[in-house]
Order: structure tokens, then sequence, then C-alpha cells
């Protein structure tokens, strides 16, 4: 199997122990993630030789955060080193009727301030299969940006795939630019498009008619997204496939989980997760990117279970702590089969 290539920054997570919030901590669990390095992870565990690339400080938190990496077995080789910080966040963890909360503080970070020309991305993508990338990465700063479209180029004539995960995030699109001329671009040139309802409108005024997600509760139908498909399809022609989450929020500690795909002719839907104690969701959505490349390589003629595969896994991601996936294809396919009992395994 080819190598995969994920792009993005790595961060600093500082979380309150279990759901106490930020004005009763007195300490911080630390985690290391972001959206890139996530898929990352989950593609190692499933045995997919996976490269992840950023920019890192030359300092002992850069080195912890590489470290990490290679613990999962993600390959650090193509990392690149230079400015002062990593960036950070900090995560209060909702429950029931009280979400959680990000606050960021990767102004000036070591990845906000990569410019292009600082990677090779010719080496970087030698005998790579597919190439993964986010929404959050142009939208740290111009330079993050142009080294994003740098990387989507050189893939594109390398005959790379390249897979997108639109993660649209308000509090970070503040350099003064549009987020949709930046992402128009940079999504074209895509073979693979995940997004939920609020990344398509967000970033391209596209979204499900007839729908509000914020008064849906649980009732999320999956026939509403099909004009959101079509709709990234004529706009995005290269697109191969468009996959859309489906989450359905009870509440901060139940929420439902399904997701849908279409390939330009059929509309493929997964079976529907209660996921009813929540134990952390953040990275729900790369686990699911995550799942998703694995089941496209691993059953390229078997669309459904491709599908399949990626809802189980970032349902299971929803009983993790921590930014990333860290399940086994075993366990996934194990709750594929209907098997969610929970039981011990002895």
């Amino acid at each position: 199997m080819k190598k995969v290539v994920t792009f993005g920054e790595i961060m600093l997570r500082l979380s309150p122990s279990g759901f106490l919030r930020f004005s009763q901590t007195s300490s911080f669990d630390i985690v290391y993630g972001g959206g890139e390095s996530n898929v990352a992870v989950s593609l190692a565990n499933y045995g997919v030789p996976v490269d992840f690339v950023t920019r890192l400080p030359k300092n002992d938190i850069g080195e912890c955060a590489m470290m990490e990496m290679r613990k999962r077995g993600v390959n650090v080789d193509k990392i690149v080193y230079g400015g002062d910080r990593l960036g950070i966040y900090f995560l209060e963890t909702g429950a029931v009727s009280r979400g959680s909360k990000v606050v960021y503080d990767r102004a000036h970070s070591a990845m906000a301030e990569i410019k292009v020309g600082m990677i090779d991305w010719s080496a970087a993508f030698k005998d790579v299969g597919w190439f993964h990338w986010t929404g959050i990465t142009p939208a740290i700063s111009q330079g993050a940006a142009d080294v994003c479209l740098e990387a989507v180029k050189v893939a594109s004539d390398m005959g790379i795939t390249i897979s997108t995960d639109l993660n649209y995030r308000a509090k970070l699109w503040n350099y003064g630019v549009e987020p949709e001329s930046v992402m128009t671009e940079l999504t074209s040139y895509c073979d693979v498009i995940l997004g939920n309802e609020e990344d398509a409108e967000k970033h391209f005024g596209i979204k499900p008619e007839g729908l509000d997600i914020t008064t849906q509760g649980h009732e999320v139908k999956a026939e509403a997204f099909l004009s959101v498909c079509t709709q990234m399809m004529k706009k995005f022609p290269k697109a191969q496939k468009v996959i859309t989450t489906l989450r359905g929020s009870i509440s901060a500690s139940h929420n439902t989980w399904a997701g849908v795909l279409y390939d330009g002719k059929k509309m493929y839907e997964s079976p529907q997760y209660q996921i009813t104690d929540i134990v952390d969701r953040v990275g729900g959505g790369d686990s699911f990117m995550g799942g998703l490349i694995y089941g496209l390589l691993t059953y390229p003629e078997n669309t459904q279970k491709a599908l399949n595969f990626a809802v189980a896994a970032s349902c299971l991601k929803h009983t993790i702590k921590g930014d990333a996936n860290l399940v086994t294809v075993a366990e996934v396919e194990k709750l594929m089969s209907g098997d969610a009992s929970g039981r011990v395994a002895r």
C-alpha cells in the first residue's frame, strides 16, 4: 500500500479534568493533537503507512509533539523546524445541555508563520498515493494557506489522490481574507471532499434545502443532504466522492451519528448509531476521515463498506479521551458487525 501524507498543525491541548469549567480548575490535562495529525494516527493504527508533515518549533514542547506522533507509529521524517512556539488550545468539555468550549492560543505559532518553499513537496510526496489536508490549515494564516496550495498543486501534478475535510472554524479566519475564495481554489484540486452542513454553507454558501440544523435535534435525514452533495460536485468537477457526516445533537452528552456518501450516481447511507454517553467528541470528524481513507484504500470496490467503516470508527472515537482515535481495525469491524455490547474481551 502506498503511503498517505497529511499536512497541518499539531497543537498542545489543555483541558480541565472531567467536566470542570475553566474557572474551576487549578490544573490542565495535556494532549497533543490536531485535525490532520489525528487522521494520521488513525491510519497508523490501521496499519497504513503514513507521514505527518508540519512545522514545529525546535524546543522541548515541539519535540514532545513530534514524539507523540512517533509513538503512535506515524512517520515524522518530513517535519520541518522553525519558529518559536507550538499552537495551544484550551478545551472545556460540556455535558448535557452545556456545550463544550474551545479557546485558541495559536497566533505566531511555528505553523502560522510557515512560508512557501519551506517544504520540499516533491520529496515529501515520493511513493505517496494519497494526500490529506483540512480547512483548518488555510484558516490559520496567509502563509499556511499558500503552503497548502503549493502542496495540492504538486500532489495533483504527481497524480496523487487528494482529500479534504472542510472543517470550518469561525474563530480562525481572521487574517483579512474571505474563506470562500481561498477554499474554492484549494478544494478544486480534491478527489474526495468531506464536510457537514455548516462547512458547506460557511465556505461556499451551499446548504441543504429546507433544513435548519439547529432546530432539527436528532431528526437529521440523509435525503436532505443530497442537494448539498450535488451542488458540491457541480462546483468541484474533479471530485469523485462527496461525504457528509450526520450528527444529531440531542445534548452535549447524547448524539446520533451517521454519514452519507455520494459518488455522482448513487447516495450511500450508513447505519445510525446512538452515542448516549460521550466521553470526548473532539476529533470525531478526524476519526471519520481516517476511517474513510482506510476504507476507500482497503475496499476500493465496496463503497458502502468503506462508509460503514468510517462511521463505526468515529462512533468509537466518542468513547476515547483525547484528540486521536486509538482503536484497531478489529474493534471497528466488531462494531460494524452489530456488536455494540461493550463486553469485556477476555
